[in-house]
């Protein structure tokens, strides 16, 4: 993958780090998580939830991710696996968490899911001033004036 892509895929994610996920093989719709970035650890994501949720079980899963200034837009596929790292939820659980799972984290039913990122789609949108004055007008815009597509683990 393009180290720029890269990059920027990561630095906006953490801004915003909000993913629609959902379980490969599986008739539920997507639900938006909340990931939980590490940023030593690359191709990794985490997530807090229930052994109910709909991603609870865990397996092949895939994400979509659509940052908050629409400058990126990621399709990430991986595996998604219990966290049993009583130091990684140590790191990540926050008032935020504990907003969400009013019992706790030393509630049964609370785990921690570690996406593991095998494969990446991503595409970044820094449209030129000469694409931007396209969009206004209607006129074609080339790829290269839209901004960077990469593929491979991110």
């Amino acid at each position: 993958m393009n180290h720029e892509v890269q990059i920027e895929f990561w630095e906006s994610f953490n801004k915003s780090p909000f993913i629609m996920v959902r379980l490969e093989g599986s008739t539920d719709h997507a639900e938006p998580m909340t990931a939980q970035l590490d940023k030593d650890a690359h191709h990794t994501v985490w997530f807090f939830t229930t052994r109910d949720n709909r991603i609870g079980k865990g397996g092949r899963a895939m994400g979509q991710v659509s940052t908050k200034g629409h400058d990126v837009f990621a399709c990430i596929s991986g595996n998604l696996v219990e966290e049993t790292d009583k130091a990684r939820w140590d790191k990540h659980w926050d008032n935020a968490a504990e907003a969400w799972f009013p019992n706790g984290r030393e509630d049964p039913n609370v785990i921690m899911l570690r996406f593991e990122i095998s494969d990446s789609e991503v595409w970044t949108a820094d449209t030129s001033i000469v694409g931007k004055l396209k969009l206004l007008t209607g006129k074609p815009i080339s790829p290269e004036e839209a901004g960077e597509h990469a593929v491979g683990a991110v």
